[in-house]
């Protein structure tokens, strides 16, 4: 069976009836559509959309654009199924509401960082996933990508100078760290990245073989660099401040006083990292909980696991992310050579009567 997806617009809907069966509410609806893309441009389908036991499954109303799906069966027969709504014009009203903010308030280095962001999404798109679906190893494609994203999205945000460079090789030494611990974790915990529902669909679909387990790693190395920014950054700026205020301020003195800051940045950073990740794993983790099984089981649960092991693996990145890069920048600035001045003694006086020619 082979299936193609158009675009297309609700002209028409009837029959819309409710009934009460033994698995729940039944909707029926009877939706005539216009397709409006693609090579059936102009041509209208009749679709039944039949719901059962679902309060929240969505209503179709005229003027609604929807994405169908029209599936080809081996004896020819034509089979059309709405598989979602046309979301583009809000997401794209959105975005430019995010660029103008952006620009509004942070003005040129708004722009500058917009640029890296554009960047590092073509990065993203035309190297990294090519080169994962065409076989390659997808934590060295995602190493690779890092090396290259960070330099620019860096330079390009925060200016070309000492205090940038010393946060662009704590980024990737903690990075490199990170990854490490990654690789680790996730072999010993026998993770086989097949804990979301995308991996498997996305083996499914791919022709090729895919290093699931590798893109469980190239995720966590990725979904970390926009983060590191943040704290390698303002750990670099807290010891070059430091530094300006306290020239004959000691190493270890200028060191240990960056980190008195940098635990404050530690507490907000990882509280917030782990929120964020219980607020997308929010479905999953009401799923697991809701039922009778006790806690030390429900985390054996594969995709439970997984979140877990990423959660963690990227808090103690970030906590190491603040010493390396507190530690590096002290080491530059400590060791940044000084103006020497010289002072030269007065010349003789001239002998009386001497006048200049």
């Amino acid at each position: 069976m082979r299936w193609l997806a158009y675009e297309a617009v609700i002209t028409q809907v009837t029959g819309d009836q409710e009934t009460q069966t033994a698995e729940g509410t039944q909707t029926l609806q009877t939706i005539e559509v216009e397709i409006t893309s693609g090579d059936r441009a102009g041509k209208t389908l009749t679709i039944q959309s039949n719901t059962i036991g679902d309060p929240n499954a969505p209503k179709f109303q005229t003027g609604d654009g929807v994405l169908i799906e029209i599936a080809t069966g081996p004896d020819g027969q034509e089979q059309a199924t709405i598989i979602e709504f046309i979301r583009s014009t809000p997401l794209y009203v959105l975005f430019f509401i995010f660029v103008a903010v952006t620009l509004l308030i942070a003005r040129r280095r708004g722009l500058a960082s917009l640029a890296g962001m554009a960047i590092s999404f073509l990065i993203t798109f035309q190297f990294v996933i090519p080169r994962i679906l065409s076989g390659a190893d997808p934590l060295l494609i995602a190493i690779l990508a890092a090396a290259v994203i960070i330099p620019i999205t860096f330079y390009l945000s925060h200016g070309l100078n000492r205090k940038t460079s010393a946060a662009i090789v704590g980024t990737l030494v903690s990075l490199v760290t990170t990854g490490i611990l990654a690789v680790l974790f996730i072999q010993a915990a026998k993770l086989s990245g097949y804990g979301a529902e995308e991996a498997t669909s996305l083996q499914q679909a791919s022709a090729d073989t895919l290093n699931i387990k590798g893109l469980l790693l190239a995720g966590i190395v990725i979904g970390l660099l926009g983060i590191f920014d943040d704290i390698t950054v303002s750990q670099a700026a807290i010891v070059y401040q430091l530094k300006q205020a306290s020239p004959a301020i000691t190493f270890r003195e200028l060191y240990a006083r960056a980190m008195d800051i940098g635990r404050d940045h530690i507490a907000s950073l990882v509280n917030t990292l782990v929120l964020v990740y219980a607020g997308a794993a929010l479905p999953l983790l009401l799923l697991f909980t809701s039922g009778a099984v006790p806690f030390d089981q429900v985390i054996n649960y594969e995709a439970v696991a997984e979140e877990i092991v990423r959660t963690l693996v990227a808090s103690i990145g970030l906590i190491l992310a603040v010493p390396i890069t507190t530690l590096l920048t002290a080491f530059f600035v400590s060791g940044a050579p000084r103006p020497v001045r010289v002072s030269y003694p007065p010349p003789p006086p001239m002998p009386a009567g001497w006048r200049k020619s």
